[in-house]
């Protein structure tokens, strides 16, 4: 476990702004996450081109768990809000779970996106309004879940070490619904072959 490569499924999928929080916050809590032996993804490359990479791609689909860490700049980037729109649908599709957290911003200002979570044309220049479009409900929606404020929890490593509870407790509960199926499926399974070689 720990840290996953771009051909293993993970635990845990991290979106964040690189320039805002990578080299502090984000880099503490992917190292807290590891240090429990909870494989995460994080993209530590620099992130340049208009397209989320296949491999986030893939990382985004297989995670069970994906963390989004808001700060101040996270909407002036058209890559992270591909990201974010990737991770609400699997949450649609495939029930994944998401865990906001707002590091330094306010949730309604990203809700309503005032300050530096507005969407306008003019500051995405080239994208369509589709996107545009896309992004901003993708906003509404993430900021509306349950989540965690930076400033509840003080000092930073206190936060790191209650989100990371939190983390684990999700991933518990879903290994065990994921037991439970899976036992169901084999008690079906059993049965039905029992019934058909007792014909």
């Amino acid at each position: 476990m720990g840290s996953c490569f771009s051909s293993s499924m993970c635990d845990v999928f991290i979106s964040f702004r690189g320039e805002d929080t990578r080299n502090g916050f984000t880099s503490h809590l992917y190292h807290a996450l590891r240090a429990k032996k909870i494989s995460t993804y994080m993209d530590d490359k620099l992130k340049k081109g208009n397209e989320i990479s296949p491999t986030l791609k893939k990382a985004i689909k297989t995670a069970k768990l994906s963390v989004i860490v808001f700060s101040e700049n996270y909407a002036s980037s058209s890559w992270c809000l591909d990201e974010l729109v990737q991770i609400l649908e699997r949450k649609d599709k495939k029930k994944q779970i998401v865990v906001p957290i707002f590091y330094g911003v306010d949730p309604s200002d990203i809700r309503k996106q005032k300050g530096s979570y507005t969407i306008t044309s003019k500051r995405f220049e080239g994208r369509k309004r589709k996107d545009l479009d896309k992004w901003r409900k993708a906003l509404n929606k993430a900021a509306s879940l349950s989540g965690w404020d930076s400033l509840s929890i003080r000092p930073e490593s206190k936060f790191i070490e209650e989100i990371v509870k939190d983390v684990k407790k999700k991933l518990k509960v879903l290994e065990e619904e994921e037991a439970a199926i899976m036992a169901t499926a084999s008690v079906i399974a059993s049965t039905t072959y029992v019934g058909a070689s007792a014909c």
